[in-house]
C-alpha cells in the first residue's frame, strides 16, 4: 500500500489522507505546517521530514510534462514572480523558488542573491530540441539567437538554495520592460531584434522571417525578427514610451517601420509607400511604413534605439555635429577647461 500523508498548516488549513507526491508539492508550495505518516510518534515539522522537505524531492515535485500551449515544443516554463522598478530606466526583480531558474541575455544582470548560480549554456534551456538534441540541433538553435542579435550562449540563473532569492535584471538603455504571460497569447509572440532581456527557464528564444520579400526589405527589421514561445512569463524592452493598441478584426494600423516592438503572431504585417517621391525624399519619414492588419496586439514604442543611436551620432563632432554649448559663457569656459574647443 502506498504511503498516506496527513498535512495541517499553522492557518488551520488540512490535508489527507494524500500521495507522497501530492505532499511533496504543498511542502514546496508551503512549509509553515506539520506532517504525520503512518511510523510517526507524533507530528513534525514539514521542515524537518526529509521526505517532503528535501531539496531533491522539491525539484521533484517542480518536474511537469511537455506544455500543451507549444504542442511539445518546450518542457512547462518555470513559474516566476516578479516585480519592475522604475520610470525612465527600468529593471525587473525576479523571485525564484528551490531549482526555478531564469534566463537572460548577456549582460543584462543587475544583482543577484548569493544562493542563485550562474550558468551559462550553449542553449536557451527551453527544453526544446534545438536545446536538448545533438550537436546539429543545438548549432541550429545557436545560429537563430546568433541571427536575431542575441548571443550564442544563453546565461541561467538557478535557485539552489532554501526559501526564496531574487536575481534582476536592468534594462539597456531609457523605455519601458514589457512583461508577457506567453501562455495567454497561444504561446508565441513576435517581436524586433534585440529587445529579448530575460524570461522564466523554459521559454525558447528563436527566429522568424518574414515571407514578403518588400516587408523584409524595408520592414526596418529586415527579414528576422525573434520569435519567444513557451507558457512562461517573458520580458522585452521598448524605447521611450510604449503603448499597447488591440486591433479588432480588419483594423488597420500605420506605423513607422522602426516604431514597432512586438505583436501577436496572427496580426498581419505588409510595407506600404508613404506617399510619393517627394514626400519620401523632404518628409522626414522614409519611403515605407509598415501596416498592420487586426485581429490582435500589438506593442509600439516612440523612441526606437536606432533612432536615437542616429540623433547620438549625428550630434557627435567627430562625426560632422556641432557643439551648441550651454547657450552662455560659463559654456564656453566650461569646454575650455576640458579642452572641448580644441578637439
Amino acid at each position: 500500500m502506498a504511503t498516506q500523508w496527513f498535512l495541517e498548516y499553522d492557518n488551520g488549513v488540512k490535508y489527507g489522507p494524500i500521495s507522497t507526491e501530492e505532499a511533496v508539492r504543498l511542502v514546496g508550495e508551503d512549509t509553515q505546517g506539520y506532517a504525520w505518516t503512518e511510523g510517526f510518534a507524533d507530528w513534525k515539522p514539514m521542515g524537518d521530514v526529509a521526505e517532503l522537505s528535501s531539496l531533491k524531492a522539491q525539484h521533484l515535485a517542480h518536474t511537469a510534462p511537455p506544455s500543451r500551449v507549444t504542442l511539445g515544443k518546450t518542457n512547462k516554463a518555470d513559474e516566476i514572480d516578479y516585480e519592475i522598478f522604475g520610470e525612465d530606466i527600468q529593471y525587473v526583480e525576479i523571485e525564484l523558488d528551490p531549482y526555478e531558474s531564469a534566463i537572460s541575455e548577456a549582460g543584462a544582470m543587475m544583482y543577484k542573491d548569493s544562493h542563485i548560480v550562474m550558468d551559462t549554456v550553449f542553449g536557451d534551456g527551453s527544453g526544446s530540441k534545438e536545446d536538448t538534441g545533438g550537436f546539429m540541433d543545438k548549432m541550429l538553435g545557436a545560429g537563430k539567437r546568433l541571427i536575431t542579435g542575441e548571443s550564442l550562449f544563453t546565461t541561467v540563473f538557478t535557485h539552489t538554495g532554501e526559501g526564496k532569492a531574487t536575481v534582476a535584471f536592468a534594462a539597456p538603455y531609457p523605455g519601458r520592460i514589457i512583461p508577457v504571460d506567453l501562455e495567454a497569447f497561444g504561446g508565441t509572440l513576435i517581436c524586433q531584434k534585440d529587445c529579448f532581456l530575460c524570461a522564466a527557464k523554459g521559454v525558447s528564444v528563436g527566429i522568424h522571417l518574414q515571407k514578403k520579400i518588400l516587408t523584409g526589405l524595408f520592414g526596418g527589421e529586415g527579414f528576422i525578427m525573434q520569435k519567444l514561445e513557451g507558457d512562461g512569463m517573458a520580458f522585452i524592452h521598448a524605447g521611450g514610451m510604449l503603448k499597447e493598441i488591440d486591433l479588432v478584426e480588419g483594423q488597420t494600423l500605420h506605423l513607422d517601420t522602426g516604431c514597432l516592438v512586438a505583436m501577436e503572431p496572427h496580426i498581419q504585417m505588409e510595407i506600404e509607400q508613404a506617399g510619393g517621391i517627394k514626400t519620401g525624399l523632404f518628409g522626414g519619414e522614409g519611403f515605407f511604413f509598415a501596416k498592420l492588419r487586426g485581429p490582435g496586439k500589438i506593442w509600439i514604442q516612440s523612441l526606437p534605439f536606432s533612432r536615437l543611436a542616429g540623433r547620438m551620432l549625428a550630434a557627435a563632432p567627430q562625426h560632422g555635429g556641432s557643439d551648441k554649448g550651454e547657450g552662455s559663457a560659463l559654456g564656453i569656459l566650461g569646454d575650455l577647461a576640458m579642452g572641448d574647443r580644441f578637439s
